[in-house]
């Protein structure tokens, strides 16, 4: 019997687990930290066998396979000691993806990926079709193939999760823009981590679909270097296209084969050039997928807005609080200033992944009042922006921040948390930095 080890006991390894003992594997999984509640509650009533705290080598090193968790860099002591072991490590996503006969829509992207992949399920599920989501969002994708069945999955991918995948095939790929992100996990090389975003148009053949943003530098330098063989549909906001999507007097305009769509700009449900081009990515998904046109601009007029993405909280005493914690990198922090009209007290900070902070600089001197540092190292913060913000403050808590910001802020300001950084100096992730956000701002 094959043995599996997944390493990492999260949402992706536990889904991987349970795929694995579904699929007949002699399946052990090993973490080097504690195990939260809900995943040792799912490892035991599969039966699977696990340990925490501590990786035991031999227990390891006995794997036919081993498939790592996302989180865990490449660069960690046991996955270097499974590597030079000659024993083969692949991701959630290439495992699961060798039991899964559904058509594959997967997004990545520095920025948009989330709210992209969220449009095009709401999309989906909006024509009456049977789609799971997952990946690097919702429930695991590995868990969904071994417990449901869904003739779509819409699944966004971050670079970490494309690292490991070899032989997944995506039908439909979307690269939403790429800017300089996670290169503390790519050698601080910025073309390692374009080759990482582009491993999702791998094995794609010309029955495909390749979806990228021809605005995007990056992207255009590293396609025109490439051979993608999937059908080519850019959006753009800067000219016309054949096929894929553009805007055009306050319009956007959507055309696949023979096909046009085009719906107002302003009845898009989420405000924002961004945005703009994350609705343009989701109609080109949908046109694709052959759903009606009725339902696209329905669905791209009704949607949601996704958790701490320029999320508004509550307006108090006439000055807005906008939650973006999810902005981890500098590229969203420029869409969520770029996209403000007011005066803005910006909260930012948190664990720097290599930023450069100077696109930043000319949006901060335009729009920004003063700026709260939450972080346990603010000096680059300081140092880039000391010329253009009249006052930058410290504080080591979201409650601190948010009083502080609302002694700042004037009526008819915005108090935006839009932090440029990863969350893990105070915070257990983005999600509990912008709950905890909310939460001081709905106490005030």
């Amino acid at each position: 019997m094959k043995r599996i080890v997944v390493l990492g006991g999260g949402e992706s390894g536990v889904g991987s687990a349970v795929l694995a003992k579904v699929k007949g594997f002699d399946v052990f999984l090993s973490d080097s930290g504690k195990i939260a509640g809900k995943y040792v509650e799912m490892l035991e009533k599969w039966g699977i066998p696990y340990e925490q705290g501590g990786h035991t080598e031999e227990l390891v090193l006995n794997a036919d396979e081993v498939i790592k968790s996302p989180g865990i860099p490449s660069a960690a002591p046991m996955v270097e000691k499974i590597s030079r072991a000659g024993i083969g490590i692949i991701s959630e996503i290439e495992f699961a993806g060798r039991y899964d006969k559904a058509k594959k829509i997967c997004i990545t992207g520095s920025n948009g990926k989330t709210t992209t992949t969220s449009l095009i399920y709401y999309l989906l599920q909006n024509a009456g079709l049977n789609v799971g989501l997952g990946g690097n969002i919702g429930k695991s994708y590995a868990l969904q193939v071994a417990t449901e069945n869904f003739d779509i999955y819409v699944l966004e991918l971050s670079s970490f999760q494309l690292d490991n995948m070899y032989d997944f095939k995506a039908d439909i790929a979307i690269i939403t823009n790429i800017t300089p992100d996670h290169l503390d996990r790519y050698d601080h090389n910025l073309e390692n981590y374009v080759r990482a975003k582009f491993r999702i148009t791998r094995n794609m053949d010309s029955d495909d679909c390749f979806i990228f943003c021809s605005d995007d530098e990056i992207t255009i330098n590293h396609l025109n270097k490439i051979i993608v063989k999937a059908k080519q549909l850019p959006f753009t906001q800067k000219g016309e296209v054949s096929e894929g999507a553009f805007v055009k007097d306050d319009k956007m305009i959507v055309r696949y084969k023979d096909s046009e769509y085009d719906m107002y700009i302003q009845e898009l449900a989420l405000g924002g050039k961004h945005n703009v081009y994350n609705s343009m990515a989701a109609a080109i998904a949908g046109k694709v997928m052959n759903i009606d046109n009725a339902v696209i601009r329905e669905s791209l007029s009704s949607f949601q807005a996704v958790e701490h993405r320029l999320e508004n909280v509550l307006s108090v005493r006439d000055v807005l609080y906008i939650n973006d914690s999810k902005a981890t990198n500098v590229d969203a922090a420029w869409y969520a200033l770029e996209c403000q009209t007011r005066p803005v007290v910006w909260i930012v900070g948190g664990t720097d992944k290599g930023n450069d902070y100077a696109p930043l600089v000319p949006l901060a001197k335009e729009k920004v009042r003063a700026m709260i540092c939450m972080g346990l190292d603010n000096g680059k913060f300081h140092k880039s922006f000391k010329d253009v913000v009249p006052e930058i403050r410290d504080v080591t808590s979201a409650d601190a921040a948010v009083k502080l910001a609302s002694e700042l802020a004037e009526p008819g300001d915005v108090v935006l948390l839009s932090p440029c950084c990863a969350s893990f100096d105070l915070f257990k992730n983005y999600e509990d930095r912008g709950r905890q956000f909310k939460e001081a701002v709905r106490n005030l």
